[in-house]
């Protein structure tokens, strides 16, 4: 509890030098959450507070702000709240639509998995709480210039950050067809991702992909229509999570986050993919076991990495009644730990 409120002094002591990148503080009372909000409803919310359990003087990290909707909540609930996002739009969305929290938020475009950097340039150790949604906002899905949509056209770009070089473009005119189908067989566990990968490797010597439609359309033509889930679903999730580098950034977010976090602290996480939630499920657990063993050691050894505590044994899903508002969020699966 000493070190809780430590943080919350260092929170206050930094919050002066801090203030100079924020908008000021508006005059006027905490608002309710706003209609600009709508385009990307939070998913899990209650959840979310329930589990990380904000209030006065606790930082907590939320890694994916996205459209400021867990962001808002954790700020109403009293938290104080960096916020990042690698994808400026958003970072510029939350910092006009929360401005009057004035300096109890801090916004800044980083890739959750360099949130060790962002704390040190501001001077911040030990962290509250950290949160992670990594859900793709409904504002990149609707933005056909972002190229997420295979329902709209657009550039196939799918960065979430527009520094970065690797677009999905590249992906699909340049990967050799092997790779494309362990892309396409792993990262979307797409079953007919050597058809799929055939299929475009043939279709560029001709004519490369630009656009989001006419991929979407071949691989339409390919597999056929089943349902209401569109043929391209999986092949577009491969595409945009290696264009991020979505795995390998989570593992590294969780590493990070993790060893900021103050005792008692908790770090929650929303995922969207088997993957995902495997990542998160093995990490949790690795670090939540006091004692190791291996059928080849003669006796169980101390985990060097056990520091976490589950919150969650089970993943906590949607309710009905959410998942009816909210199709969107059918597929996640909320996980907690706390820090020991």
């Amino acid at each position: 509890m000493l070190q809780l409120d430590f943080i919350t002094m260092e929170w206050m002591q930094r919050a002066l030098w801090l203030a100079v990148d924020q908008r000021a503080a508006e005059e006027e009372p905490e608002r309710q959450p706003t209609e600009d909000f709508a385009y990307h409803r939070p998913v899990l919310q209650s959840e979310v507070l329930g589990l990380l359990k904000p209030k006065p003087g606790l930082l907590i990290v939320d890694g994916t702000c996205g459209g400021g909707g867990h962001t808002e909540a954790l700020l109403q609930s009293g938290a104080d709240v960096l916020a990042l996002d690698q994808d400026p739009d958003a970072v510029a969305h939350v910092s006009d639509q929360l401005s009057h929290f004035g300096r109890r938020l801090i916004v800044r475009q980083a890739n959750f998995r360099h949130a060790d950097s962002v704390l040190d340039e501001l001077g911040l150790g030990r962290i509250g709480g950290a949160l992670l949604d990594l859900g793709v906002s409904s504002r990149q899905l609707e933005n056909a210039q972002r190229g997420f949509s295979f329902v709209r056209n657009g550039p196939l770009d799918m960065r979430m950050d527009p520094r970065t070089k690797l677009t999905a473009a590249k992906i699909v005119n340049e990967y050799g067809e092997e790779e494309l189908t362990r892309l396409f067989r792993e990262l979307g566990e797409e079953p007919a991702a050597r058809r799929i990968a055939s299929l475009i490797v043939k279709m560029r010597r001709t004519s490369p992909f630009r656009e989001t439609l006419p991929l979407a359309r071949a691989i339409e033509k390919l597999i056929g229509r089943h349902g209401r889930h569109h043929p391209a679903t999986q092949a577009f999730q491969a595409l945009r999570m290696e264009v991020n580098d979505e795995l390998a950034a989570l593992e590294g977010a969780l590493r990070v986050l993790t060893t900021r976090l103050a005792p008692g602290g908790r770090i929650a996480v929303i995922s969207f993919h088997s993957l995902e939630d495997r990542i998160v499920k093995t990490f949790f657990r690795d670090r939540s076991q006091e004692w190791v063993d291996k059928p080849e050691w003669p006796e169980p050894r101390r985990n060097p990495d056990y520091d976490l505590e589950l919150v969650t044994p089970k993943p906590v899903e949607p309710s009905d009644d959410e998942q009816r508002a909210n199709p969107r969020s059918r597929s996640a699966k909320l996980r907690a730990a706390q820090k020991i």
